[in-house]
């Protein structure tokens, strides 16, 4: 018996996995999986320059906990934070949008 592939559109899967946008558990997903991006950026970054994380920490007076913690989606950081991270850690610039 031949079965057919399904293509599922993400946003589909999205809104039945978490519910439409604006919903709860939605927003928390979309919020958690920015914190995923930004953590996934900054490893890169990081080992792009081939430092480790206590490297990047020593630059930014910070902790090889914490950078790591921030690299794998466990911990909250705030703005000046990741300034100081983005500007004395890694010599880069940080610029924010906002998107309504």
């Amino acid at each position: 018996m031949k079965t057919k592939n399904k293509i599922t559109i993400f946003n589909d899967h999205l809104d039945r996995e978490y519910g439409k946008v604006g919903s709860y558990a939605r927003d928390l997903y979309e919020q958690e999986f920015e914190a995923f991006k930004l953590g996934v950026m900054l490893q890169e970054l990081r080992k792009q320059q081939k430092m480790t994380q206590e490297q990047l920490a020593e630059k930014c007076g910070t902790t090889k906990t914490y950078i790591s913690r921030i690299e794998n989606d466990a911990s909250d950081i705030r703005l000046s934070t990741l300034m100081r991270i983005i500007q004395e850690g890694l010599g880069y610039h940080l610029k924010l949008t906002v998107e309504i």
